[in-house]
């Protein structure tokens, strides 16, 4: 399971025109499940994306994490995170979870989040979603687990 994580000064998804999911300060959660993937392996992310220091403190020191901020999470299904693209020049996706496992494993995650942390907010799984941010920073991380 991999996620994409931008720190932002806020961010919203929306879908055909109405905004579905929005938070202030916080991370932007790009997530996808691949082939393989399992609830042990969202819960693992989850701990470490919620521990994980990269706000900063009063020294400006990347040195603080989203529980320790209060902030938002805005978490969207991002199946593309899986492209492989050492083929041609068409990205292949039969890395990522087929679409009732990735649905599955996708509200698993966001079930889990809203149980662990106080903001929680979504796109639509499947959706044609516009996302809009403000990175802050910018800082964007990639986080895998195994």
């Amino acid at each position: 399971m991999k996620a994409l994580l931008q720190r932002v000064a806020e961010a919203r998804v929306d879908i055909a025109g109405q905004t579905v999911g929005q938070i202030g300060p916080g991370l932007l959660v790009l997530l996808c499940a691949e082939r393989g993937d399992h609830d042990a392996l969202a819960d693992r992310l989850l701990a470490k994306m919620l521990k994980l220091r990269i706000f900063s403190d009063e020294a400006g020191k990347m040195n603080r994490s989203v529980q320790d901020i209060g902030g938002g999470l805005l978490v969207v299904s991002q199946f593309t995170l899986a492209a492989d693209t050492r083929g041609g020049n068409r990205p292949s996706f039969t890395l990522a979870a087929p679409p009732d496992e990735g649905r599955r494993l996708y509200e698993y995650f966001v079930a889990r989040a809203r149980e662990a942390h106080s903001v929680v907010a979504t796109g639509e799984f499947g959706a044609d979603m516009q996302v809009r941010l403000v990175n802050d920073g910018p800082v964007t991380i990639p986080l895998q687990v195994q």
